[in-house]
């Protein structure tokens, strides 16, 4: 517990410190400054540890290692981000853009997963220094899903065409919980399970998982709402939302269906049927404003803490083609993953284009990736795992985030976000 307290109490000093700095002289994107910061923060504590007497690297490595902090990001966090991210999502478009996100959320994860898994493998074997063809997947799935967060904050004002950014933060909703399923498959197979591939068993568990979540979620939302409307009290109906979000995602693991999924979902459900005043204007502002301040305050912590995990990665295994190779890779294996799937359901005219390109590189990774890594079982493969996961990690926060601007004002010049 000791640990816990004061792993989060560092976190926030830490996250407050970076980001006012940030805001008073620099200027970046809050999440990649965060980033930046936390990553020079741990850079110096390695490079002044050997010059003083208490083992800073040991005492961080050790209170990161009794925190679970895994388990905490999958099992808590990735639920209320996820939830608060559900409550701006304009519904109107989402539902044009239905079937663009549910392809981009399934197809998309397994395309890329395969993609990167192959290539990572080759790699590997390139270095001298093989990883089996199941561990590589296993990584590819840990890649797969995109950071909703990251790419919430970072498009929430870009100048872009209103369905191609619904379908970007759609998909970086919903793939997650398709890349968390997946990756529990391809772990299980790394692991010597048989029978997981063939007949489409892959399809049918992301589809009992995805649709099973989705309509839990469902289910609890239309519940949360009908007790909203017993109150109108608004301190009230957000300790109900509160419950409501962390209710249905430990449920929907029990009952083994997606979690993530759940509550997208029941976030979405709640937006649409919460309670309106007499004007007819919904309410839901009551509470967006308590899980704004919840997500910028847990979006603050992880993207420190992702920045401090650089005490968990094994460097004397590092192997310069496989984490160098990684970078393009990953940028390859997402747009194969965009491409396949969407020149079937869109064709390939210059609008088409111009949107696979913008998707492509809006797929960041970023917090789900690095918990996912961190949950791999002890291996002798585990800690090129996590190098190779990480070196991407920050490549596609710092690189293509910082160039983001850059490339929605190439492919997109001065066109105004409803065009």
């Amino acid at each position: 517990m000791g640990s816990s307290a004061n792993l989060i109490a560092i976190l926030l000093f830490l996250a407050a410190f970076v980001a006012t700095v940030n805001q008073r002289f620099v200027h970046l994107p809050r999440a990649i400054a965060l980033l930046l910061g936390s990553l020079g923060i741990s850079a110096t504590i390695a490079v002044i540890d050997p010059f003083v007497t208490p083992d800073l690297s040991g005492w961080v490595r050790g209170m990161l290692g009794q925190a679970a902090l895994p388990q905490v990001l999958l099992e808590i966090v990735l639920g209320l981000l996820l939830f608060a991210a559900s409550l701006h999502v304009d519904l109107t478009e989402l539902r044009r853009q239905k079937w663009t996100v549910l392809v981009l959320a399934t197809a998309s994860v397994i395309i890329a997963t395969v993609v990167f898994g192959g290539g990572i493998w080759v790699l590997f074997r390139v270095a001298g220094s093989p990883v089996p063809l199941g561990w590589c997947m296993v990584l590819g799935a840990v890649l797969a899903p995109t950071d909703a967060v990251v790419v919430d904050a970072l498009l929430r004002r870009a100048p872009l065409p209103t369905a191609l950014k619904t379908a970007i933060s759609g998909e970086s909703l919903f793939n997650d919980g398709a890349g968390v399923v997946l990756f529990q498959i391809m772990l299980r197979l790394a692991q010597g399970e048989h029978g997981l591939i063939g007949h489409g068993r892959v399809t049918i568990a992301l589809a009992i998982a995805g649709i099973g979540g989705g309509a839990f979620g469902c289910v609890t939302g239309f519940l949360a709402v009908r007790v909203i409307r017993w109150t109108d009290d608004p301190g009230l109906r957000l300790m109900i939302s509160l419950a409501l979000v962390t209710g249905t995602y430990r449920l929907a693991d029990l009952i083994g269906v997606s979690g993530p999924t759940a509550v997208v979902a029941c976030g979405l459900v709640l937006r649409m049927q919460y309670p309106r005043d007499d004007e007819g204007a919904s309410m839901i502002g009551e509470i967006t404003g308590f899980w704004h301040v919840i997500d910028e305050l847990l979006n603050a912590m992880l993207f420190v803490l992702i920045g401090f995990e650089l005490f968990a990665i094994e460097f004397a295994r590092a192997f310069f083609v496989p984490v160098i190779g990684a970078l393009p890779l990953s940028l390859v294996s997402r747009f194969v993953g965009v491409v396949v799937p969407m020149f079937v359901l869109r064709g390939t005219g210059q609008q088409q284009r111009r949107g696979m390109a913008m998707l492509t590189w809006a797929g960041l990774r970023g917090g789900v990736s690095i918990a996912l890594a961190l949950t791999v079982p002890a291996s002798a493969y585990r800690g090129r795992l996590l190098l190779v996961c990480y070196a991407v990690v920050v490549f596609s926060m710092v690189i293509q985030g910082l160039s983001m601007g850059r490339v929605i004002r190439w492919l997109y010049g001065d066109q105004h976000r409803g065009a």
